[in-house]
């Protein structure tokens, strides 16, 4: 049978938004027994987004205990739970998004044979959960799961001899994943005009709307990591670099160069409109879209690119923590279609607006979650 399972959930922000951070925990619905704990810091947020986090960490963490379990998720946010429960609608894009998020845990859990029902409770009865709350807000990260028995976990197997038993701490656990946030550069008079320009071609500045898009991406980094939550690196071209720089004037943060981040080198074509090379070239400009070993003359095919990317990308992770990338649409593009195992062909189906934000959390697994894309 089933386990019947208690998911409390919080989430809140100092100055709304302001420094917000979420916590939840899971209960053993028949005994009370403590089954897991989740407390993490958001940066910058409001109380709404912080409650949804909270109420997924504590989805999750029950699910890990037991994918099919009936769980009975209790709020003291009225706003979560009738929107979770379908009685209310949902306006602010965030929201939206951590609703869907939230739903698709839900529809698992219902897909395993389990249930979830959503309860409206008075402040005073979760104050587990808003303590945990607190906690992040405080810049503390809690992530605990005591000695239970998980349909996915089998770290209660006796350990064999001379082997290390395993801590009741790491049962059922991911940890925290490394983010990752693309940052597409703003436009240029080049971009504006559709003309290409790779590694090695004229490498104009921002104009006047691309340092708009610029401050813009900035002020949204500053409400996802807050401030100095984030390493910021950029591609060694005009634009990236000063992108990089409104970005790290937001978040507190230094820019640091790297150049393997730099656009595709078009060669000859650097300089060219799009529209100039379709009409005169359509076969090669096809070739270079669809054929990943193509190049221009003196120009980068696009496993080259891949090559010098990739290793970049690998750089960023084994970092840890929360690195922001601005680069370019090609190299974003790389990062996207590696991850996903689609072909350059496909990749180009995935946008990457002028001042856009993809971000990527990677866990010391290897599991790799898109979170978003291409958000501006």
């Amino acid at each position: 049978m089933s386990r019947r399972l208690t998911v409390e959930a919080d989430g809140g922000s100092r100055g709304n938004p302001g420094v917000a951070g979420y916590g939840a925990l899971v209960r053993d619905s028949e005994t009370g027994a403590l089954l897991a704990e989740r407390a993490e810091p958001l940066g910058l947020a409001s109380n709404n987004v912080a409650e949804y986090r909270g109420l997924i960490a504590g989805l999750e963490a029950a699910a890990r205990i037991d994918s099919g379990a009936t769980v009975s998720v209790r709020m003291d946010s009225k706003l979560v739970v009738e929107q979770m429960a379908g009685r209310w609608k949902i306006k602010h894009e965030d929201m939206r998004r951590l609703a869907l998020q939230a739903q698709e845990i839900v529809r698992d859990i219902r897909g395993a044979g389990g249930s979830v029902e959503f309860t409206w409770i008075p402040r005073e009865q979760n104050r587990d959960a808003d303590a945990l709350s607190n906690v992040a807000m405080d810049g503390d990260i809690v992530d605990r799961t005591f000695g239970i028995e998980s349909e996915v976990d089998d770290a209660l197997t006796p350990p064999a001899e001379g082997e290390r038993a395993r801590p009741a701490t790491e049962f059922g656990s991911r940890g925290i994943p490394t983010r990752i946030i693309l940052v597409r550069h703003g436009i240029t008079d080049f971009t504006a005009e559709g003309r290409l320009d790779g590694r090695g071609g004229p490498d104009p500045d921002l104009n006047d709307i691309g340092r708009s898009q610029a401050a813009a991406a900035g002020v949204a980094l500053a409400h996802l990591v807050g401030p100095g939550g984030a390493a910021v690196v950029t591609s060694s071209l005009a634009r990236a670099i000063q992108t990089g720089d409104a970005v790290a004037r937001a978040i507190g943060a230094s820019a640091q160069v790297d150049p393997d981040w730099d656009e595709q080198n078009f060669g000859a074509w650097d300089g060219l409109s799009v529209h100039d090379l379709v009409a005169s070239s359509p076969e090669d400009f096809l070739r270079l879209r669809d054929d990943p070993t193509y190049a221009p003359d003196g120009g980068e095919s696009h496993e080259d690119l891949a090559a010098r990317i990739l290793p970049a990308w690998e750089r960023v992770v084994a970092a840890g923590g929360t690195t922001v990338v601005v680069c370019h649409r090609k190299p974003i593009m790389v990062v996207l279609a590696h991850l996903l195992g689609t072909s350059p062909t496909h990749a180009w189906r995935l946008a990457a607006a002028p001042g856009s934000l993809t971000a990527i959390e990677v866990w010391e697994s290897g599991e790799v979650s898109i979170a978003f894309t291409n958000r501006t």
